[in-house]
């Protein structure tokens, strides 16, 4: 099979999206993440954009061994310069030089004729062969470009020294049937075009970045740009993590591979995200959250018998550790019964039944159940569960740089305890004091906090996930003190945990004397 380079453009064209600003070490962080995914080149930056973006470049230039690091630059002399100083410490450096071609950006843009458009980027290809031996020349809005005019520019381009050719769709205008034709037809009125590195880079505005690249690598493109989780300018670009699996996925169309190491794409995934501040769309193919979770009855019962009847990609492909099976509306009886069974019920048809009625009169009130809800309906002890602890008084101090936190929980029992624990952050001091006062620990998954109303006086709605033995429990706490309100959802989740433990020494005490 042949490759197909992956070249990562999230340090550059990701971080131009509104409101996404990286600090050097994130930079080098996410850098080395995607070397370690397996980019066979990270444009790292535009260097003639500041000084700071230089000591952006050379951070990651320092850190980053195995992969080659790109840059871009306008043809301009200043702006190749900038990228030599930024280069210099790079293992394997790339300039790229972008240059728009279509009408529309000549006119307006650029003010320039054709003539003088292939007169400046010859210019600047045999001003970067001074520095570089690796030089990609990029066609901007190729897309829009004429395809004899094309032609000239790309064999032109490639006389002059450029090693890569890029042919990008820049507005995510293109179509995938009319993209794919014009590459092949630059590889038919290019005689040279077999002697470089044919690439392309979609953007997302009509939503077919990712089908126009395959398209392109259909038609006999050997590089794809793109970034993690599809983030970029306007509405983004191609997201290498669809392209990665789509050519795992479908080798017997494309034929191709790439070397991608797929079980870092959830983790490079959630890096990137975590420091742009970019959500990922609970959808989002590949790495979103509803990926491999089934919610319809029909889905589930499939999905429990075989997997492959709904899934095509294994989550633990991508690095995520298994599917999910949310309990809905949708929901049949049989994935009642599966997740019955994983939180240890074991139960006759006829509590089945029983417990798969009262589940629907639940979901008809609700969008979804969590765990805490079926522990509620299978058992009475949990219906009346009473609280083992309650907060009863919560004080902040910040006596020094950390926050200092005071507690008193009563138990079932009326007695009451008292301490004053620090922690990095109000929170962490809070579960913290929790967890010494009761003598356990829990690992919280998930924290999330939303307002119930509007108003500075709203009342603050937190939502948390506590982890336990390989079980997780949910818990939900409310106030306008939003300190308060997520100490109460801890404490929710944590008795859960607690009556739950309870109820499984009932059952082994009961077990034994039988």
């Amino acid at each position: 099979m042949r490759k197909i380079h992956m070249f990562d453009t999230t340090l550059r064209d990701g971080e131009q999206s509104p409101g996404v600003h990286l600090t050097i070490e994130e930079k080098v962080e996410i850098a080395l993440q995607l070397e370690k995914l397996g980019i066979d080149r990270i444009e790292a930056g535009f260097p003639a954009s500041s000084p700071g973006e230089i000591q952006n470049v050379q951070a990651i230039s320092k850190a980053v061994r195995n992969t080659s690091i790109a840059v871009l630059a306008r043809a301009h002399k200043n702006d190749i310069e900038a990228a030599r100083t930024a280069l210099k410490g790079a293992a394997t450096p790339c300039l790229h030089i972008v240059l728009a071609t279509s009408p529309i950006h000549r006119k307006y843009k650029l003010n320039m004729t054709k003539d003088q458009v292939i007169e400046t980027a010859e210019m600047a290809i045999k001003f970067g062969k001074n520095f570089f031996s690796e030089i990609e020349f990029s066609l901007e809005d190729a897309s829009r470009t004429e395809f004899d005019f094309m032609y000239e520019v790309v064999d032109r381009a490639i006389q002059a020294g450029a090693t890569v050719i890029n042919l990008p769709d820049t507005v995510g205008y293109a179509s995938p049937e009319t993209f794919g034709d014009m590459f092949r037809k630059v590889r038919e009125n290019v005689p040279r075009v077999d002697n470089i590195l044919l690439s392309t880079h979609c953007h997302n505005d009509l939503g077919m970045a990712t089908a126009n690249t395959m398209a392109a690598i259909h038609a006999g493109v050997d590089q794809i740009e793109g970034t993690i989780n599809g983030i970029g300018e306007r509405a983004g670009n191609t997201a290498i993590e669809e392209i990665a699996l789509t050519l795992e996925t479908r080798q017997d169309i494309y034929q191709a591979k790439s070397n991608i190491v797929l079980n870092e794409i959830y983790h490079t995934s959630k890096l990137v995200s975590h420091y742009s501040g970019m959500t990922v769309q609970a959808n989002k193919a590949i790495v979103g959250d509803h990926a491999f979770a089934h919610e319809s009855g029909i889905h589930q019962d499939g999905m429990l018998k075989e997997s492959s009847t709904y899934e095509i990609i294994k989550p633990e492909t991508v690095g995520i550790s298994t599917s999910t099976i949310v309990l809905g509306k949708h929901s049949g009886r049989h994935a009642l019964k599966k997740k019955l069974e994983h939180l240890g019920y074991h139960l006759t048809e006829g509590e089945l039944a029983n417990a798969f009625e009262n589940f629907k009169m639940v979901i008809d009130k609700k969008k979804y159940v969590i765990d805490d809800d079926i522990h509620l309906l299978i058992n009475k002890d949990f219906i009346n569960m009473q609280h083992r602890y309650e907060l009863t008084d919560l004080a902040i101090a910040y006596p020094n740089e950390h926050a200092e936190v005071t507690i008193e929980l009563m138990d079932e029992k009326q007695n009451r305890t008292r301490n004053t624990t620090e922690g990095n952050g109000v929170i962490d001091a809070l579960f913290n004091g929790i967890e010494k006062l009761i003598g356990d620990q829990f690992q919280l998954q998930d924290y999330s906090i939303r307002s119930k109303n509007i108003g500075k006086d709203a009342v603050g709605e937190v939502t948390v996930k506590v982890e336990k033995d390989g079980h997780s429990y949910s818990g939900r706490g409310m106030d306008t003190d939003i300190i308060k309100a997520s100490a109460k959802a801890y404490l929710t989740a944590i008795n859960q945990i607690l009556q739950k433990d309870k109820q499984e020494e009932k059952t082994n005490s009961f077990s034994f004397i039988n």
